[in-house]
């Protein structure tokens, strides 16, 4: 029990290095969007890797650990695409090195299809 505990809280530290690092990430990324995703990536893991400590831990909170884990893998992503694309849409500035808007190819694909079925 004693080593099943020393890996909990080595898994845990780990949870804990990355979810830093995703805090770091924030302060670190040129704009919005890549700060959501460094956030959402780290906190996501991080998270998830804590708990996983945890429940080495004190197996007991198996269940309740299980139910917070699928809660944090399903609402993370979910959050941050939304927070994405409410930014997005207010007109927030993509940083001036990004290559790649997908939501405004996106965007510029819907208003030509809607073009199109109104000119039919």
């Amino acid at each position: 029990m004693e080593l099943l505990a020393i890996i909990g809280a080595l898994i845990t530290l780990a949870g804990s290095i990355f979810l830093l690092l995703g805090a770091i990430g924030l302060l670190r990324m040129p704009d919005s969007y890549n700060r959501i995703q460094a956030g959402t990536k780290a906190s996501t893991l991080g998270t998830i890797l804590s708990f996983a400590g945890i429940l080495l831990i004190m197996p007991g909170w198996w269940g309740k650990l299980l139910v917070l884990i699928i809660s944090v893998i399903i609402t993370n992503p979910v959050s941050s695409h939304v927070l994405a694309r409410a930014a997005h849409y207010m007109g927030v500035p993509l940083t001036k090195t990004t290559l790649v808007d997908k939501y405004r190819e996106e965007e510029e694909y819907i208003a030509v299809k809607d073009q199109n079925n109104e000119s039919t």
